[in-house]
């Protein structure tokens, strides 16, 4: 149903119970570490009838194109939003991703990737160089401190194989094994 089918207290109605969607959407995106206006952009496209085109966006939004195509990269660098081919127009449409199961995954599982590789790294090197100081480290308080670091270094490397599991887990769908998602 179009919305111009509507009456106006309808739409109005209508438009107030989606505004306050929208707002929480754009609150709890602060949690992922997006901006309150990318949050925003994303609900108006939840709420999209049909895919949108950036100055669609700007005039529902009241921004500038620059500002539109910034948040609209970011979501599509999240794989929150798709872009979307459509016969006739010349312009990029844009369309948000419905399946929230799968932009959670697809979300931490960029963030998360990124941050065990980065953190697996900086830890094995870190190791490595702890390994050398041992080697020529003869007894002593130093050499309790260096081994101390390097045991808990390795219960942090144990830690992030974990989380790259848990990440594998959840880009495979295996996890919903664990924790079905609702029918």
């Amino acid at each position: 149903m179009s919305l111009d089918q509507l009456t106006e207290e309808q739409h109005a109605s209508l438009m107030k119970v989606r505004k306050r969607v929208i707002e929480a959407i754009g609150r709890n995106m602060d949690l992922y570490g997006i901006s309150l206006s990318t949050g925003h952009l994303y609900g108006l496209l939840f709420f999209a009838d049909k895919p949108m085109t950036l100055d669609e966006m700007g005039v529902e939004m009241s921004m500038s194109k620059t500002s539109m195509s910034t948040g609209v990269r970011t979501l599509l660098d999240l794989k929150m939003v798709n872009k979307v081919w459509e016969k006739g127009s010349r312009k990029d449409l844009y369309e948000v991703e419905y399946d929230w199961y799968q932009t959670f995954t697809d979300f931490f599982a960029i963030k998360w990737r990124k941050a065990v590789e980065g953190n697996i790294l900086v830890l094995r090197r870190s190791l490595e160089e702890l390994n050398r100081c041992l080697a020529s480290e003869p007894e002593g308080p130093l050499r309790k401190v260096l081994e101390e670091d390097a045991r808990k270094m390795r219960e942090a490397v144990k830690y992030y194989e974990w989380l790259d599991r848990l990440i594998d887990a959840m880009e495979s769908g295996d996890i919903y094994q664990l924790v079905p998602k609702p029918e």
